[in-house]
């Protein structure tokens, strides 16, 4: 039996759930009617996706391989068999995704004028354009590194592109090998050359060759007076999760700090990607030399690291990629924007108080449609500079390296408020981003704190606290996403604002539990993990059971990013089996088996994918007739159940509870954008009929008017 009590064949394993949902994202590329660019940028989230995906959970799998380690997962597969599954299941869809490059995204930019040239394709005056290029702009820069028994084998470090090369002496006739890195991510991957050295440069609005073709093609310049017998490209990827005991913070940091460097070399080699045309004995040379084991390597039939595809999504292609979309100021805000002045006053007319507008009700805020700059960073840059404010109190999970925030929170320090910002320094890849921005908030006077010792502190929650007639009135901001300006507009994510009494004390209580010795066991409103959530979601499912075992019927809608935790899904197995009805938004990972018959056949699990990021959380339970819905920050997973601090909030203005029960409809309605999956994990796209389609995401850009999903007419 299985850690939810039922047999390991009822869940699907929750690595290859998660290739499938990458498998989905490369679908956008794949798809025709997907614009040009955004073609290229789906394929490299894509293998962006991939290379974290290996330096995480193969790296850990491959661990517990090495250690001995055979328990089995929740599905039944040793770590061993996990690795087997995802190398199997992995090759022919990077297959899928070189085939795209090659046969469809470089033909049809071709046809708009764009032309992704191979060096060997070059006329004679691009040649000699490029070679000159190389001389002044790239060689200085390239460190050629011999292996011979003076010279062991390079340390070769995490995501590099490289060069082998195989040379020969001419007076020995020794043959030798050496590696080159190719400098990608300083110089670009991609060489632009001048249109006017096209054959038909009146057609011409891009041209460029790799650069790692300019390099390889110029070898005969780092190795004068050697014989160049063949060059192949290589790539490899590293271990480069962090291992961090449960530290003290100042510990935490320099552990940080060490595990960041030694991140940036990287840990184990878990993948040798080479081109398809590297001989065997070359590829042996590699391996011997970096111990990579034969499943680890990975035959390439194009390009090594199409993730460099980022660079092509800003040419200036008309009608190649999404119309760009701005959002709007909620119209509740609208009158709290402040205008500054010449003389750098405010100006006054007009204006209200972002304060005033939540104490008369609950702002609900949905991210991109609505301004993140107009909204959650008004709230703060309008309580750093507000007089009456006495104290500012933040989590801090990823945030933009320029963020505004941040400068708010010191100009409040600045201004003699209380500030405090908890600095979650183990965010996963912006640990280091985050480390800066710790120690900056400390020199400016902020109280940063570092969370909870054993958890990771995920939860998205503003207090602040603000003397009004001589009373202290708090204000909250608790949200599903990130404090950050880039991503608030790329993805969907949800904010609510309010005045609420209840949630004020519990994000004060909340705040003690983060930064002092509190053991808060309960809290008025809020379902906090680890303390309150698991436990309450449960019980929300377990209400549903009980009306629908006693004829009041159940239904339960949830939309998240993953459902991998074995007790919800036994749970939800449970409630189906009862009749209750469960339709289910996942994003990413699914290890629930939807539609088994006597099992699931009421569950139906879809997928939406788009051009934003869908990273909202949203649980509602129809409790016979008298709904409850929750929004927060956690996924139905063990870590964010048990081993992070969640908060989760109800929604209980009518309203706004209104808005998202048509929101969730918006998105099981999709029939354009949306997945749907099969109890043996795989998916179907939804085709609608010939002349209709309901794309939420393009919905909710049409009819999202500052903050409600507006019902056609």
């Amino acid at each position: 039996m299985s850690a939810g009590g039922l047999e390991p064949s009822l869940y699907i394993n929750r690595e290859l759930s998660w290739i499938a949902f990458n498998e989905r994202v490369l679908a956008q590329a794949l798809d025709e009617r997907t614009p040009l660019l955004e073609q290229a940028k789906f394929s490299a989230i894509f293998s962006n996706n991939l290379d974290e995906f290996f330096m995480v959970r193969v790296a850990s799998l491959k661990s517990q391989v090495e250690a001995g380690i055979t328990k089995r997962s929740v599905d039944g597969l040793s770590p061993r068999e996990q690795l087997e599954a995802i190398q199997e299941r992995l090759r022919p869809v990077l297959q899928r995704q070189q085939d795209h490059y090659r046969q469809r995204l470089k033909v049809q930019l071709a046809e708009r004028g764009v032309h992704l040239l191979d060096h060997h394709h070059l006329n004679d005056a691009q040649r000699l354009w490029v070679h000159e290029h190389f001389q002044t702009a790239i060689f200085p820069v390239l460190t050629p590194l011999a292996v011979d028994p003076a010279h062991p084998f390079p340390f070769v470090s995490n995501l590099s592109l490289n060069v082998a090369a195989s040379i020969r002496d001419p007076e020995t006739g020794q043959q030798q090998f050496a590696r080159l890195k190719v400098p990608q991510k300083t110089l670009g991957r991609f060489v632009s050359i001048p249109i006017e050295l096209s054959d038909t440069p009146d057609g011409a609005t891009y041209t460029a060759v790799p650069l790692e073709q300019v390099v390889a093609f110029n070898l005969e310049s780092l190795f004068p007076g050697m014989t160049i017998e063949g060059h192949y490209f290589f790539r490899v990827t590293r271990d480069a999760d962090l291992e961090l005991r449960d530290l003290e913070a100042d510990d935490l940091m320099l552990a940080l700090q060490e595990g960041l460097r030694k991140r940036r070399i990287g840990g184990e080699v878990v993948r040798l990607e080479v081109a398809d045309e590297m001989p065997e004995e070359v590829v042996q040379v590699l391996m011997d030399g970096m111990a990579v084991e034969a499943a680890d390597l990975y035959r390439v039939d194009g390009p090594l690291g199409l993730d460099d595809l980022f660079a092509l999504t800003g040419l200036p292609l008309a009608d190649a990629s999404d119309d760009p979309h701005s959002g709007r100021t909620h119209p509740r805000l609208a009158r709290a924007q402040r205008s500054m002045l010449e003389d750098g006053s405010i100006k006054t007319e007009e204006f209200e108080s972002i304060f005033s507008v939540i104490r008369r009700g609950d702002v609900l805020l949905h991210h991109p449609y609505d301004l993140f700059a107009t909204s959650v960073e008004e709230f703060i840059n309008q309580a750093a500079d507000d007089d009456s404010v006495l104290a500012i109190k933040m989590t801090l999970y990823r945030t933009s390296r320029d963020s505004p925030i941040i400068a708010a929170l010191i100009r409040a320090a600045e201004n003699g408020k209380q500030v405090m910002a908890l600095v979650e320094l183990k965010a996963r890849f912006d640990e280091d981003n985050n480390i800066q921005w710790a120690r900056h908030l400390e020199r400016s006077g902020v109280h940063v704190v570092y969370g909870v010792i054993g958890l990771k502190t995920h939860t998205k929650v503003v207090l602040v606290v603000r003397r009004e007639r001589g009373h202290l009135r708090s204000y909250v901001h608790i949200g599903t996403g990130n404090y950050n300006s880039k991503t608030s507009r790329l993805y969907t994510d949800l904010g609510l604002l309010s005045a609420r009494p209840e949630l004020g004390q519990d994000l004060v209580e909340l705040f003690n539990y983060l930064t002092g010795f509190s053991r808060q066991q309960n809290f008025r409103r809020l379902l906090v993990a680890p303390v309150t959530l698991r436990k309450g979601m449960e019980a929300l499912i377990q209400r549903e059971i009980r009306h629908a075992r006693e004829g009041r019927g159940g239904h339960i809608r949830a939309k998240m990013n993953s459902l991998v935790d074995p007790k919800i899904v036994s749970l939800l197995y449970e409630a189906s089996q009862a009749g209750v009805r469960i339709e289910l938004v996942i994003r990413g990972m699914c290890c629930l088996r939807p539609g088994l018959e006597n099992i699931s056949e009421t569950i139906s699990v879809v997928s939406i994918i788009g051009r934003f990021l869908e990273h909202s959380r949203l649980f509602w339970f129809a409790n016979a007739g008298d709904p409850e819905l929750f929004m927060g920050s956690a996924d139905w997973m063990p870590r964010n159940l048990d081993r992070r601090v969640e908060a989760v909030v109800p929604i209980d203005e009518p309203q706004l509870r209104e808005e998202l029960e048509q929101l969730l409809e918006l998105y099981l309605t999709d029939d354009t954008g949306a997945w749907d999956m099969a109890s043996d994990g795989s998916f179907s796209l939804r085709r609608p009929a010939k002349g209709t389609g309901q794309r939420s995401q393009l919905q909710l850009i049409d009819r999202w008017h500052g903050g409600f999903v507006q019902t056609p007419s």
